[in-house]
């Protein structure tokens, strides 16, 4: 069975950002602060379309916002 999890550096980024609250960020990429916990605390993996407008907010390129760690537990 393969598993993966996609981690991100989103609180770290709005902490450099002038603090930029989750609902500010939300507010910017038209989610929920909801949506934004979520992703943060990686209890949500963003659609493609939103992980790119999360990173466009930070001026980053995508990989500098997520990272994907594939797991492979079938071998």
């Amino acid at each position: 069975m393969s598993t993966h999890r996609i981690s991100n550096n989103i609180r770290k980024l709005r902490f450099h950002h002038d603090e930029m609250t989750q609902q500010q960020l939300a507010e910017k990429v038209k989610v929920t602060r909801q949506t934004i916990n979520a992703i943060e605390q990686g209890k949500y993996s963003p659609t493609l379309e939103l992980a790119f407008r999360i990173s466009l907010v930070f001026g980053l390129p995508l990989e500098e916002v997520f990272s994907f760690e594939p797991t492979n537990n079938s071998q």
